[in-house]
């Protein structure tokens, strides 16, 4: 059993994670499920927000939401603070620390294969990139850092859509973007210059981040398109129909 409606959204701090999820659809059925400390969204939203301050929480509200008709989307707000608040809270207290960081490998392996792949719901990870040092290759890559196992594996294969949000300056998106769709810059862009947008496929100046999605789901020109999770949440529903 597999998820189909399911994303990574990845990026850098401040870069419209959160913001993306603005124009969602039907706010009232989103499942917002805050792992930042209670960390206030950046607008006003109607979701059903929850405060998560224990890992087994996300297993708890998955399941309430596969009761409730009216939900159609979980949104988790970080994937890198729900692991660090794992850490936090059960490897860090445990008096077996080695037997606990084998656990924390497992709370995620569990949460996707068991609890994420069985949802009819469709489910957003927002996380947090880092920029870590492949010494092999000696080369920067840009990935969701976590500990232990997990970091030697990454956290995106357990995607298959895998987007990023960055801040572009407009003079570089004008000939990307030109036929999209998707893509539009308002007049406050236009005043600021800059554009927060998902980047959707690799270039050549990124091909060390871990972007990705099934092949034919995105267009050239939809490299760089608006910073709007509904829209990748309806391309998944035609791509996959």
């Amino acid at each position: 059993m597999t998820n189909n409606h399911l994303v990574l959204v990845s990026g850098k701090s401040s870069s419209g994670k959160s913001a993306s999820l603005l124009s969602m659809d039907k706010p009232e059925g989103v499942m917002y499920l805050n792992c930042e400390n209670g960390k206030k969204l950046p607008f006003k939203s109607k979701f059903k927000e929850h405060t998560v301050t224990d890992p087994t929480q996300i297993y708890q509200a998955f399941s309430e939401a596969e009761k409730m008709k009216d939900i159609h989307t979980i949104v988790i707000d970080t994937l890198t603070y729900l692991m660090d608040m794992y850490e936090s809270t059960k490897v860090l207290t445990s008096t077996n620390t080695m037997q606990a960081w084998g656990q924390y490998a497992q709370y995620m392996k569990q949460l996707m294969s068991q609890i994420v792949a069985k949802s009819t719901k469709n489910v957003v990870f927002l996380a947090h990139t880092s920029d870590v040092l492949n010494e092999a290759e000696m080369i920067n890559e840009t990935m969701v850092k976590v500990k232990g196992s997990l970091m030697n594996q990454g956290i995106e294969s357990f995607f298959t859509c895998v987007i990023s949000t960055k801040k572009v300056a407009l003079g570089k998106l004008d000939d990307k973007v030109a036929k999209s769709s998707l893509f539009s810059a308002s007049a406050e862009d236009k005043e600021n210059g800059f554009k927060y947008v998902f980047q959707t496929r690799l270039t050549k100046e990124t091909v060390n981040e871990r972007i990705r999605s099934p092949m034919g789901m995105w267009d050239i020109k939809e490299t760089y398109i608006d910073n709007n999770l509904q829209n990748v949440i309806n391309r998944l529903h035609e791509y996959y129909k």
